[in-house]
């Protein structure tokens, strides 16, 4: 399985980003790909999940009606649209896959990108 993620950047409070997960090489059916985030001195948390087969979506509190996950699967790509940032949301994320459910702990997670940065400040 490879991801690659793309996005991120600086933007100021109330701006919107979008990151963006190409996946390949997942064979399962059913499988979830996940973005979580870790702030310094934080643990990594969930933000949302993509459930691959029903399309079913997950949030955190923190981002819900912010924060819109989609999947367009002609492009085998996750995308995370953020809107209405927040300094407390800067942090590095991650895209994750779980080749089973979307589980709201980091460590089911198989696969991992490296992280991209993402800060909101004025």
């Amino acid at each position: 399985v490879q991801l690659v993620e793309s996005g991120g950047g600086l933007v100021r409070p109330g701006g919107s980003l979008r990151l963006s997960c190409a996946h390949s090489g997942i064979t399962d059916n059913d499988y979830c790909i996940a973005w979580f985030r870790q702030a310094p001195g934080e643990e990594r948390e969930f933000v949302s999940g993509i459930q691959s087969e029903d399309g079913t979506t997950y949030y955190s509190d923190s981002v819900k009606g912010r924060f819109t996950i989609s999947s367009d699967n002609a492009k085998s790509t996750v995308n995370l649209q953020m809107n209405d940032l927040k300094p407390e949301d800067t942090a590095v994320y991650y895209c994750a896959v779980d080749l089973t459910l979307c589980y709201r702990e980091f460590g089911e997670y198989d696969y991992w990108t490296q992280g991209t940065q993402v800060t909101v400040s004025s």
